[in-house]
């Protein structure tokens, strides 16, 4: 029987382009229906507070209240972590409340940014109150162009907008191949939350 999976012979030449150069800093955006943007995001989180960077986390959707393994990992490590949310949009009695708790996560993410002293923020879920129109895009634009020179950047939800895309040094799209929500499993502790 012959495998159908017969690997690629290892490279031997450096895959990488000549002229190399060292960034002040990055945008990295994790779009798409698969898992794991957000999880992507606090890994170079974790990555960055090991490098001893100040970082800031502002989740969009999360509240606040629902205490989650990130935000449990984010005070011992030093990371400054603010879930602004209300939650799922679906479970919201008030959905115009939501829009101001949005609009809100996004003045205190644009100040941190715009002061400056954090060198990597991660705006985890922004791109759903974008789609959404209930905090300004060119106003996110105008300040994630504009930022600081030493401040990246780590941008997170399903549909990012061309201009993200575009802006971005490093895009990734997770993809959905299968998820547990599809055979009725719950979101797991550890795993997912």
């Amino acid at each position: 029987m012959t495998d159908v999976n017969t690997p690629e012979d290892p490279p031997t030449e450096d895959p990488r382009p000549d002229g190399l150069r060292v960034a002040k800093s990055l945008v990295l955006v994790h779009t798409g229906d698969g898992k794991g943007k957000s999880s992507a995001a606090f890994g170079v989180a974790m990555r960055a507070r090991a490098r001893e960077w100040p970082v800031a986390v502002i989740q969009f959707l999360k509240s606040d209240e629902w205490v989650t393994g990130e935000q449990l990992m984010a005070g011992p490590l030093g990371i400054d972590f603010q879930s602004l949310g209300d939650g799922f949009t679906w479970d919201s009695d008030d959905l115009s409340k939501d829009e101001a708790e949005a609009q809100e996560a996004w003045r205190q993410g644009k100040a941190i940014v715009e002061a400056g002293e954090h060198r990597l923020v991660v705006f985890d879920e922004i791109t759903y109150p974008l789609n959404w129109g209930w905090i300004d895009a060119d106003d996110v634009e105008a300040t994630f162009r504009n930022r600081p020179a030493k401040v990246s950047l780590v941008l997170t939800g399903r549909d990012a907008p061309d201009w993200m895309v575009e802006m971005a040094d490093t895009v990734t799209e997770m993809v959905k191949t299968k998820h547990a929500y599809d055979s009725g499993i719950a979101a797991k502790k550890g795993i997912d939350f």
